[in-house]
């Protein structure tokens, strides 16, 4: 099983918070974030996607319209390799507004 770890870092937060994990990498993207939330602390209360290479990824919801790709049928390291991108951001969709950079994707 290939390994990536990660380094998420809060944005916009002092002092700054962070936390470096170790997942599959074939987790879902849904699955990372409900890693990243229990990482954090939180309980599943907000609605997020993810972002790179000007590509998102989220679950559906007619209010935010229909370009996300579904995060239920992405895994991290498909993002990685269609995107070339090594940084990822995670964000909130709702009122209590959070965004994390998820960085330095590294195999292990």
């Amino acid at each position: 099983m290939r390994i990536i770890e990660i380094k998420v870092t809060l944005e916009d937060i002092e002092p700054i918070v962070t936390r470096t994990l170790q997942v599959p990498a074939d987790i879902r993207l849904d699955r990372l974030h409900l890693t990243l939330q229990a990482a954090m602390g939180w309980t599943n209360s907000h609605l997020y996607m993810f972002e790179a290479a000007q590509a998102t990824w989220g679950l559906a919801d007619p209010e935010f319209g229909g370009e996300d790709l579904p995060a239920n049928k992405t895994t991290l390291s498909q993002v990685v390799e269609d995107t070339g991108k090594k940084t990822i951001n995670w964000k909130s969709r709702n009122t209590s507004p959070f965004c994390a950079v998820c960085d330095s994707i590294l195999s292990v």
